[in-house]
């Protein structure tokens, strides 16, 4: 059996994102770190192999990206995977989550997974929806916000997954691709020698010729989702400071505040 993880590069969680307002792509200039949401995934694929509940031969970090992509993988190969794939090239540059989950289809396709793991959500983007595009290509069954997995005989998992109001279990037939919460796990800290490993791990590059993609279905200008503009939301007022000198004058003060605006 084997499982693909779908990573991601994305900006560290302390640089502050911004737009590039000439292209309408975020600026990707600064630190770059995996996905946190991601790590998530990885966890579930090792815990699954590490289980025995099912015979797990390898997992496969997969990420499509830049040059400096393979940062992400070497993080992720850290963090247990077996090797990575690293799908780059010019004619994806600016694709939007429809054309990228295309184009890692196009990649799954020639990996044939048992099942596909990635995190719920990217810290950058925040879309939710590529497990489910990267689904619809494969014609697998999908599930989001899992955040439990259990084996169900060698050809089936039971499934925890957030709900509007409460949790739904749900059993999945595989092959499948599943988006799991960051609930699911505590993910691992890679240790030393993980970490000084994962440069010797397999990896290997593919370009969109390699994985079979019509380049006329993904870049920036090809992809749905077109940018038009952006604007700076309105600044608010600044807030008004009530020092606290005389109890009763404060509290005055307040309740005319609130009277006044009609909201008591």
């Amino acid at each position: 059996m084997k499982i693909c993880v779908l990573v991601k590069e994305v900006p560290d969680a302390a640089v502050q994102k911004k737009i590039d307002p000439a292209t309408g792509r975020m600026d990707r200039s600064g630190e770059k770190n995996l996905n946190p949401y991601d790590t998530h995934a990885i966890e579930a694929a090792m815990q699954l192999k590490e289980s025995g509940a099912m015979a797990v031969d390898e997992v496969v970090a997969v990420t499509m990206g830049p040059d400096s992509a393979e940062r992400a993988l070497h993080k992720a190969v850290s963090l247990g995977a077996d090797r990575s794939i690293h799908l780059s090239d010019d004619s994806l540059a600016g694709s939007d989550v429809a054309a990228t989950g295309y184009a890692l289809a196009k990649v799954l396709e020639k990996e044939a997974p048992d099942l596909v793991l990635l995190g719920q959500q990217s810290d950058d983007g925040e879309c939710y929806t590529i497990g489910a595009v990267v689904a619809d290509h494969l014609k697998f069954p999908s599930l989001t916000q899992v955040i439990k997995i259990d084996v169900d005989g060698g050809t089936k998992l039971r499934a925890e997954r957030q709900a509007e109001y409460g949790y739904d279990t749900v059993e999945i037939n595989l092959p499948a691709v599943i988006s799991v919460g960051d609930a699911i796990n505590e993910p691992r800290y890679p240790s030393l020698k993980a970490i000084m490993g994962a440069k010797k791990k397999p990896l290997e590059k593919v370009s969109a010729g390699d994985a079979g993609i019509d380049t006329s279905k993904v870049g920036g200008d090809n992809s749905a989702a077109q940018w038009t503009g952006s604007s700076e939301p309105p600044k608010k007022e600044a807030g008004r400071i009530i020092e606290d000198e005389d109890t009763a004058e404060t509290v005055e003060q307040i309740v005319a505040w609130l009277d006044e605006r009609k909201l008591i």
